[in-house]
């Protein structure tokens, strides 16, 4: 069973918004056993929809619409379907009162411009949409299935989930699928590759194996479709154990959660709290931290101390240790650690001082010189990594490898 998703509107192509409704379909399909053939983002011109509906047909079973529903003149993705569809229009009454209520509920008039929204192809099923005024409308045309909806993430995730998915749940007989992830770190996508060469060239033809890199992790997707699903979890769970087997040292866990949320579960488990302080990644291992709900049981706080005079003052790095080695030093990183878990009492801290770049860089240490330290109350590990000339990837490179030293000494515990 295949799909397509066509996501429209100029401020996607323009850069002005990220679709990321087309990633989040991709994988709801996928769970239930759809495949994906094509995403495509198209303008709002006619045309433009009209040659992509007609690719589609020809690629796909399902085709994914969202975009151009909009009340205003170009919102044209309503007029485009009649027109492909050879149909005329109808006043939906289900999708009226949904839009009068709306309009009622925060005391607005209702517009000839917001009453014109309810008009629908007429030969189209409507499927009410109870968190917005654009409907969602469902196509049949010889065995193919065209589903157009609002382009806002949350009422496109609604009628997913609550209405589209389980409708072609019913309609099609959907294979079985299984995955499972396995979340590296410390190690390179050729160097994985080599270590489970072998196993992964015993693996069935239904089961497939993929790398998924991103700086200074890998997650590692094992993939089954069949019919059986007990029969296709057990075979899953056969090659995943000799996969972590032979790459024990490298696994953070068998799972498909963030470093940080794999580590946060860990610490929660043995009780254990976290306190960083941090200089060039700004706060942003802090962010990757507390956007997990309950990260509060573990991560107590810390510091971004950009100026030396924050080292010193709030973590106590002393200022001989500044003026001698400077702020990009083992002993500065050392000494901002250990004065983390003193002034915040945390029973393990991560400290990162760095050059992020562009500039700022010295012969001695270049753009991109960055010094992480872990500490427990028996233990400090420091370690200078050397990444490249790019800011943004230097900070999150900083922060995935400060976590991946965490994640080891938590390990040695």
């Amino acid at each position: 069973m295949l799909a397509e998703i066509i996501t429209i509107g100029d401020e996607i192509l323009i850069g002005q918004i990220v679709d990321t409704n087309s990633a989040w379909m991709a994988k709801q399909l996928n769970l239930i056993g759809i495949t994906v053939k094509q995403i495509s983002s198209v303008s709002d011109d006619q045309q433009h929809i009209l040659d992509a509906l007609s690719q589609a047909e020809k690629r796909a079973d399902i085709i994914l619409i969202t975009g151009g529903l909009g009340p205003t003149k170009d919102d044209i993705t309503k007029v485009t379907l009649a027109k492909y569809f050879g149909m005329g229009f109808r006043l939906d009454e289900g999708t009226l009162e949904i839009v009068a209520q709306i309009f009622q509920k925060f005391k607005r008039p209702l517009l000839d411009i917001n009453i014109k929204q309810a008009e629908v192809p007429d030969g189209c099923e409507v499927i009410l949409n109870k968190n917005g005024t654009a409907p969602c409308m469902w196509f049949n045309k010889e065995n193919k299935i065209f589903v157009s909806m609002p382009g806002v993430p949350f009422e496109m995730m609604y009628l997913m989930d609550e209405q589209i998915l389980p409708r072609i749940k019913t309609q099609f007989k959907l294979p079985a699928i299984v995955h499972k992830t396995i979340l590296t770190a410390g190690i390179g996508e050729s160097f994985l590759a080599k270590e489970i060469e072998d196993i992964e060239n015993s693996l069935p033809e239904n089961i497939k194996l993929a790398y998924l890199p991103k700086l200074g992790q890998v997650r590692l997707r094992l993939s089954a479709r069949g019919d059986h699903e007990a029969t296709l979890q057990l075979d899953v769970a056969q090659f995943s154990k000799q996969i972590i087997e032979r790459i024990q040292k490298f696994v953070v866990i068998d799972d498909d959660i963030p470093l940080e949320k794999a580590i946060l579960n860990l610490m929660k488990e043995k009780g254990l709290t976290l306190s960083t302080a941090e200089s060039c990644t700004g706060g942003y291992i802090a962010h990757l931290i507390t956007q997990h709900p309950g990260s509060s049981a573990v991560y107590w706080g810390g510091a971004v101390s950009y100026a030396n005079e924050l080292k010193q003052s709030v973590l106590g790095v002393k200022e001989e240790t500044l003026a001698t080695f400077g702020a990009v030093s083992e002993q500065t990183v050392i000494e901002m650690v250990e004065g983390a878990l003193q002034h915040f009492k945390t029973d393990y801290a991560i400290s990162v001082s760095g050059i992020a770049g562009p500039d700022g860089g010295t012969e001695g240490k270049p753009v991109g010189t960055v010094w992480i330290a872990i500490a427990n109350n028996k233990k400090t590990v420091a370690k200078v990594f050397n990444f490249s000339n790019k800011r943004i990837q230097n900070i999150e490179r900083a922060a995935v490898s400060a976590l991946t030293m965490l994640l080891n000494l938590l390990k040695e515990d």
